[in-house]
């Protein structure tokens, strides 16, 4: 079986390539395998230092998970599709307690699934490249792969603006919503990783330090780059912190300004039960853990194969591509406070989940 994982070991660093760049390097339930296996064997090997996990191609570090296959074994959640995301949750939970340091490079294209495995990453790298976005809902799911939990890190209200609309955000936004550490131009961040295979490292910080350093003279950059969270604060706070999508949408219609119209348009052609969805998500993710939000996340995926929008949604978008979803609620109006709630409800108890296993963590190594 092909597994699209490039390994290498060199100058005490292990170098991850996610090596599917037809597919964006989209995740393969093969390569959440080999990744999970291979950052296992480096933890305990004493030659490697720190780890690099990029994507191969130049335009992808990972556009998420495999959504044909999601289509494709969408009948078959028990004995496939559930497998699926046990392991990608538990190998995303991994990297959030990896002993050694890892560095993310997201270059290009970061969505859904590569977010997961970027955002429990020791450093996480963004580019002038960078197109980041956590855009399930206009699939028919939610922002799953903890991004419950890691978009309520972000400040104010713009984690339940990303996670509702899918907005795609680039070097500056990342860094301001607190998905990213620091910044490179893909320039540099090649100069930097050709000195890096010159050298011979004896522990990680000097790995990591050798990344702030590189950054260090680019981030005045930043300053001058498009940041419309930065821009937009004021009103996506305004907007985002009413109780429910369908009183977001009457605020932003109140605000006469492109960006409001945008943002109307966007939310108006995404899944209205899993815009409600996400908006919950997020908010009760303020009070989880990271180990919480992913157990909580696999029972809300397998409510999206159960009678949720996310066949319909990958259809519409992957399979026939005619972008004309049939979701199950023409408008958010329609969506009832119950149909929200059941995605919340367990199917498995605490002794029977499938992730029951997974060691307490705040999230990005704070066990």
């Amino acid at each position: 079986m092909q597994d699209w994982i490039e390994c290498e070991v060199q100058g005490g660093i292990g170098y991850l390539t996610m090596a599917r760049p037809q597919a964006l390097n989209a995740l393969s339930h093969s390569m959440l395998l080999t990744m999970r296996d291979t950052l296992r064997a480096w933890e305990s090997d004493p030659a490697v230092h720190a780890v690099i996990i990029a994507g191969a191609g130049g335009k992808a570090f990972c556009a998420g998970g495999d959504i044909r296959f999601f289509h494709q074994m969408a009948a078959s959640w028990d004995t496939v599709l559930e497998q699926y995301f046990v392991d990608e949750y538990s190998l995303d939970h991994a990297i959030h307690l990896y002993s050694k340091p890892v560095v993310a490079l997201m270059d290009g294209v970061v969505m859904g699934g590569g977010m997961g495995v970027a955002q429990g990453a020791h450093l996480r790298l963004v580019t002038e490249r960078t197109k980041m976005a956590m855009p399930e809902t206009n699939i028919g799911l939610f922002p799953d792969v903890g991004g419950g939990w890691f978009l309520a890190q972000a400040p104010g209200h713009v984690g339940e603006y990303l996670g509702v609309t899918g907005a795609v955000i680039g070097a500056a936004e990342a860094l301001y919503a607190g998905l990213a550490d620091d910044y490179l131009p893909f320039a540099a961040l090649q100069g930097v990783l050709a000195h890096l295979r010159d050298q011979t490292f004896t522990d990680g910080e000097s790995v990591l330090a050798a990344f702030r350093d590189a950054c260090a003279p680019h981030r005045a950059d930043l300053s001058v780059m498009s940041n419309v969270l930065a821009a937009r604060r004021t009103q996506i706070d305004r907007h985002f912190a009413a109780p429910d999508v369908p009183t977001i949408l009457a605020s932003l219609s109140q605000d006469e300004c492109e960006w409001s119209r945008q943002t109307q348009s966007m939310i108006r052609t995404r899944s209205p039960l899993m815009m409600c969805v996400a908006l919950e998500q997020v908010r009760r993710a303020r009070a989880y853990s990271v180990t919480e939000e992913l157990q909580a996340e696999l029972g809300m995926m397998r409510h999206v194969f159960h009678g949720g929008d996310g066949v319909e949604g990958i259809r519409a978008l992957a399979i026939d591509k005619d972008h004309r979803p049939a979701w199950q609620h023409a408008e958010v109006d329609a969506v009832s406070r119950e149909e929200v709630a059941r995605f919340f409800a367990s199917p498995w108890s605490a002794a029977t989940h499938p992730l029951r296993n997974l060691a307490p963590a705040r999230g990005r190594h704070a066990a």
